[in-house]
């Protein structure tokens, strides 16, 4: 966390007993240039006026946005998300990706470990195929068209 590295578990692991805004306060900032939590319901509007609803009653999809909300007031700038679409309605992996899009933009980066390739290839600016836990191939996001039919290939499409 002090390099400013921030990790998002596939599970998301907000602590359920405690309200949105304890959840959001409860990691320590350990670097400079963590977001406020405005800019943060600025991020993520659904959580705006959640701040004392318990983690218990969001939605998977509230979860997985505060799981994110709550890594980037740490200052971290290199956030790493493990399968932040998993389980989500798509009109909410949409608006995660509109998020994930804007931080980009803000200069964070973003490292993504996404089965959902749809997703993965309206975020990512080169993507890169693991078997059995090596890599073996790297395709640049520009080249995804010209490449897929070694993609179907590796994802056994």
């Amino acid at each position: 966390p002090r390099l400013g590295i921030g990790y998002v578990p596939e599970e998301r692991g907000i602590f359920s007993s405690l309200s949105v805004d304890e959840n959001l306060t409860l990691p320590p900032v350990v670097k400079e240039g963590g977001m406020t939590v405005p800019q943060i319901h600025d991020l993520f509007p659904n959580l705006k006026g959640r701040g004392s609803t318990q983690g218990t009653r969001l939605s998977g999809g509230e979860q997985q946005m505060l799981a994110i909300a709550r890594i980037l007031r740490t200052g971290a700038t290199l956030i790493l998300l493990d399968e932040p679409t998993e389980g989500l309605a798509p009109v909410i992996i949409e608006q995660i990706g509109v998020a994930v899009r804007a931080l980009k933009q803000r200069g964070f980066t973003i490292m993504l470990v996404e089965q959902n390739f749809r997703f993965a290839a309206t975020i990512a600016d080169r993507h890169y195929v693991m078997e059995e836990g090596h890599v073996v191939d790297m395709i640049p996001n520009d080249q995804l068209h010209t490449n897929m039919d070694k993609l179907h290939t590796y994802l056994g499409v």
